[in-house]
């Protein structure tokens, strides 16, 4: 079963995607299922993973109405406000929908570096294992060590991490990325996916073999077992089409087991985010 880890829909608004740039104009537009589907069959996969792009519970029952409506979508990971006080009672309310498996945070774009340890965000945390919800971590690279000690406090929470911390790849920079990650993977309850690196590297010019240092340390770090292929499209389109961002991982772990390939391409998803297929 080949699971899309990581991608996302909206209906376009300035407003509400206000992170969608001049520069982005090809994602100035809605990006619906039925403009996901064909890209999903051409490459083999048998559903994806829908992933919040706004910070609205309005966005959470979107995608939560999407996948109820497309069997295609396996799950969600959503949005609630994991700081405010009805916290409990929002969560417990979107958890009862089997289709939710997650929450996330847009963590990257928080003024304060320290944020994933705040008080009022520890304590929302702590509300998503006993309901049976994964966490999504989106961060930079300058998050990695507030991430390791975030992550360390919630020995039996899932974690994963998106598009492994955003690394320069543009830059060809390595270090102290490398590293921290690393440091980060020692928590056995922390995954990875292998997503959204193309828009990290030179948009127009970025060749497969400028991933794969990046690639390989991650394989390294997380071992083929906590690794989730996943596809950041739409996003991805800034850089490359859907297949084409894909085949890049597909070739990197062609040289692994079947069992490993498999277990990246939909089995670790799967069990992660524990879908019903």
């Amino acid at each position: 079963m080949k699971i899309d880890a990581h991608q996302h829909f909206w209906q376009y608004s300035p407003t509400t995607h206000s992170w969608i740039t001049p520069a982005m104009a090809v994602l100035q537009r809605h990006y619906l299922p039925q403009d996901l589907e064909e890209n999903l069959k051409k490459c083999g996969f048998s559903g994806c993973v829908a992933v919040q792009a706004a910070q609205t519970e309005a966005e959470t029952e979107f995608l939560l109405n999407l996948a109820a409506a497309y069997s295609f979508i396996k799950g969600v990971v959503g949005w609630v406000d994991l700081r405010a006080k009805n916290a409990p009672e929002r969560i417990a309310s979107f958890a009862q929908n089997p289709l939710l498996k997650g929450l996330r945070h847009v963590v990257q774009d928080e003024p304060d570096d320290l944020f994933l340890v705040q008080p009022a965000f520890l304590r929302g945390i702590s509300l998503l294992q006993p309901l049976g919800l994964t966490y999504d971590i989106l961060i930079f690279p300058r998050h990695l060590p507030v991430a390791a000690q975030f992550v360390e406090q919630f020995p039996e929470q899932q974690f994963v991490l998106d598009h492994l911390a955003k690394p320069f790849i543009k830059k060809a920079t390595l270090q102290p990325w490398a590293e921290n990650l690393k440091k980060l993977a020692a928590y056995p309850n922390v995954s990875a996916k292998l997503s959204g690196l193309v828009t990290e590297a030179d948009w127009d010019n970025w060749q497969p073999q400028d991933l794969k240092p990046y690639l390989d340390i991650a394989l390294e770090a997380f071992g083929s077992e906590r690794l989730l292929i996943g596809s950041d499209w739409p996003v991805c389109r800034l850089a490359g089409a859907y297949d084409q961002v894909m085949q890049v991982v597909i070739d990197f772990i062609a040289k692994l087991s079947p069992t490993e390939q498999a277990a990246i391409m939909g089995n670790n998803a799967v069990r992660f985010y524990n879908l019903k297929m």
